[in-house]
């Protein structure tokens, strides 16, 4: 499957990307690690990013495009599909995506939507701050980041939906749970004639 997985900072995608890539057979394709990697290399386009990083700002779209480029240039297998966990994250970068995609892969499947209420974002934040020490996760920085995913996101969404490709999944509770809700999704999409009339 080819799948896109969205939600704000906080919201598990990192989580839930990882089991819906063991279950699957998939490999994620994440931002977030492209953009650790890169900075972590102090290569040019991690010199770029950072500083947006570090101001809890979205990186610019030619920026995420870069790395996003060079990262299907290493190597994804169509056949078996992929995940794209956190991106994209606007119009444009989805616009952008379904040229490279035309180009390789095809289409995509589907675009998981993680729904998390924004306190529940925030403790979650501020435990992972403390256990990974992560440049992104002080709480008034976090506060920023979310206001403007969502303000960035909502052309995104309504692209997805009118495409018929969203499905908004609840993303409080066990993480167990949460990976049912999906796997339930999932599985309709695969096999929609299980599922009709249910």
């Amino acid at each position: 499957m080819r799948l896109v997985l969205l939600g704000p900072p906080g919201s598990g995608k990192g989580t839930q990307g990882a089991r819906i890539s063991a279950r699957h057979g998939i490999p994620t394709i994440s931002t977030g690690q492209l953009f650790d990697r890169q900075i972590s290399a102090g290569t040019p386009l991690g010199q770029r990013a950072e500083r947006y990083v570090r101001a809890g700002e979205l990186v610019p779209d030619e920026i995420v495009l870069d790395m996003v480029a060079d990262r299907l240039a290493a190597g994804v297998d169509c056949a078996e599909g992929f995940l794209f966990d956190g991106f994209p994250r606007t119009y444009p970068q989805a616009e952008a995506l379904d040229r490279m995609l035309a180009a390789s892969c095809g289409p995509l499947d589907a675009v998981i939507d993680l729904d998390v209420d924004v306190d529940e974002v925030l403790a979650r934040i501020r435990r992972r701050a403390h256990t990974e020490d992560r440049l992104d996760d002080a709480e008034d920085t976090a506060r920023r980041r979310m206001a403007v995913f969502a303000a960035e996101t909502a052309p995104l969404r309504r692209y997805y939906q009118q495409a018929g490709l969203l499905h908004t999944i609840e993303g409080a509770g066990d993480p167990d749970e949460v990976a049912a809700r999906i796997g339930q999704t999932l599985a309709a999409i695969a096999h929609p004639q299980l599922h009709l009339g249910s």
